[in-house]
């Protein structure tokens, strides 16, 4: 299966544009390869965001607090305390 791709002109300032290579040079990649995944990047952490946040306004406080509060169970792990 091929990957179809679209390109664009990108406008950058020079500054940007030379530490980009330099950083991409770094880590060993294309200048190109390297803004392909910092934007899949910036796309999964903002997706992420959407995502608990969509599942927050969904979320049941009272079920929350019942299972937190019930009987039984382990105690905590000494490693687990809050200090």
């Amino acid at each position: 299966m091929t990957t179809r791709v679209s390109t664009f002109p990108l406008r950058l300032p020079v500054s940007l544009k030379a530490a980009l290579e330099r950083i991409s040079e770094r880590d060993g990649t294309s200048l190109n390869q390297f803004l392909v995944i910092a934007a899949a990047e910036k796309i999964a952490a903002m997706e992420t965001e959407r995502f608990f946040e969509e599942r927050k306004s969904r979320a049941d406080r009272k079920a929350f607090r019942r299972i937190l509060n019930r009987r039984g169970g382990e105690p905590p792990r000494p490693e687990d305390a809050i200090d």
